[in-house]
């Protein structure tokens, strides 16, 4: 198997790990920061649309940073792909990877002692800020990687292929596998999301970023095996 045919392999599970922490984060973000989403710009506009228009339990300012943050993160994603692609691709991943851990480390620090959204303004404003610059980050990676779907943070486009390229449509159902994992493990990362925020939202977040600290190291090993083959 050549170095390029495992990394092959070894993206998509990067990528399913990564689905799961959206679950987690569209949970926290949702649930606890006030009715915005930090991962899923889609509803985040939409929530967005709501509050310009008056819609009561919705914030302005928290989508409108949501949105800012997760742009600023998207093209400093898109910067470090742009300069390290060049490279063999885990160098750039891993970089990536790295950024999101951190942000998403430092994000947990800040959520310790975490009342709630309208009594904790300044935790609420700087996690939200944290965990959309560090979605950023990660999609504009993932747009990068251009694996078919598997974009860990809209599942539409997913769940459509499911059902149009069905062998019930007339199709073959490829990749129904791939797809109906990302379906199962946003949810399943929402689910645990929403379950361990009973206790605190620190929880989540170290989950989450320790979901991403093993994508950083799956991906260092791979590196490291991509590295050595090469020497061969």
């Amino acid at each position: 198997m050549t170095p390029e045919t495992r990394l092959n392999h070894t993206l998509p599970l990067l990528l399913h790990i990564a689905t799961t922490i959206t679950g987690l984060i569209d949970a926290i973000s949702y649930l606890a920061l006030g009715h915005v989403f930090t991962a899923n710009m889609t509803g985040n506009v939409v929530f967005l649309a709501f509050a310009v228009a008056g819609a009561p339990g919705l914030s302005l300012m928290r989508s409108l940073t949501a949105l800012v943050a997760f742009l600023l993160g998207a093209m400093i994603g898109g910067r470090v792909a742009t300069r390290l692609s060049g490279l063999v691709r885990p160098n750039w991943v891993t970089t990536a990877l790295i950024m999101e851990s951190a942000l998403l480390l430092v994000a947990t620090l800040a959520a310790i002692n975490f009342s709630d959204s309208s009594g904790s303004l300044f935790q609420s404003y700087s996690i939200i800020v944290l965990t959309a610059f560090a979605m950023g980050i990660r999609n504009a990676t993932v747009r990068k990687m251009a694996i078919p779907d598997l974009t860990t943070t809209v599942l539409t486009l997913t769940i459509t292929g499911l059902a149009a390229d069905s062998r019930f449509a007339g199709g073959t159902s490829p990749r129904w596998g791939r797809r109906l994992l990302a379906v199962l493990l946003m949810f399943i990362g929402a689910a645990i999301g929403t379950l361990l925020l009973r206790r605190s939202l620190v929880l989540p977040l170290a989950i989450a970023t320790l979901l991403s600290i093993c994508c950083v190291a799956i991906s260092l090993k791979q590196r490291d095996g991509s590295a050595r083959s090469a020497t061969r």
